[in-house]
């Protein structure tokens, strides 16, 4: 489902948040349309997991709006969220969150199975990712290396062809592997007509971006446009 042009995929609009004495967002605002991508640096403690688990639905802003595909997420039910997320949002997990006891075909297929596709669709699609990707997919999920396990990761956020791809997905790769996922996570928009925000502190893979922001003091600032 591609959101028509007036609607944008993501829309953060004056998001606050805190922790104890700590204001880690403070008006923060995000607008994201499809076939656009995202870079989010930042040190680390300035609020960067806090924004991707805010629009994910993980934790619901103080104040201010959080929209994917048109939905205030903070207005859903905790069913009607976990569908609309399911749905709508691709997550790459910093540390794969993968089960070692699937292959990393079975770890794929999950998200897809989840979805409603029926096994052969599911198993088709993770295995063409797989392979984009060089993972050795019929090797033990818990013989793959970090980088492996995090392609994995990769291909599993992207096997439902979400409207919203997020995260850090790149951080334990090496230079060839993390330019090869790289190249696929950026042609995700142009690809498939998503939104891609891709929170990093790698300044290579920030500049790959359309718009690349800093966080800076709770706030969304722009750097630079990466092209």
């Amino acid at each position: 489902m591609t959101p028509p042009p007036t609607q944008p995929v993501l829309r953060l609009s004056d998001v606050v948040y805190g922790v104890a004495e700590r204001q880690l967002l403070a008006g923060a605002d995000l607008t994201v349309p499809a076939g656009r991508s995202v870079s989010v640096m930042g040190p680390s403690g300035s609020g960067k997991s806090t924004l991707l688990m805010c629009l994910m639905g993980l934790i619901r802003p103080e104040f201010g709006r959080v929209e994917v595909m048109g939905e205030n997420l903070a207005r859903l039910s905790p069913r009607a969220l976990a569908a609309h997320r399911r749905r709508h949002i691709g997550m790459v997990f910093q540390f794969g969150e993968l089960l070692p006891e699937l292959t990393p075909v079975e770890n794929v297929m999950i998200a897809s199975l989840l979805a409603g596709d029926l096994a052969d669709t599911a198993r088709s699609r993770a295995e063409k990712l797989l392979h984009g990707l060089g993972v050795p997919h019929r090797t033990a999920t818990q013989d793959l290396s970090g980088g492996e396990r995090q392609r994995v990761a990769v291909a599993r956020a992207l096997v439902n062809t979400p409207e919203l791809l997020a995260d850090e997905p790149t951080g334990s790769l090496d230079g060839e592997h993390r330019e090869a996922v790289a190249d696929l996570l950026f042609s995700t928009p142009r690809d498939h007509g998503c939104a891609l925000v891709v929170v990093t502190h790698d300044p290579a893979v920030a500049s790959r971006a359309d718009v690349r922001l800093h966080l800076h003091e709770g706030r969304l600032v722009q750097v630079e446009e990466a092209r």
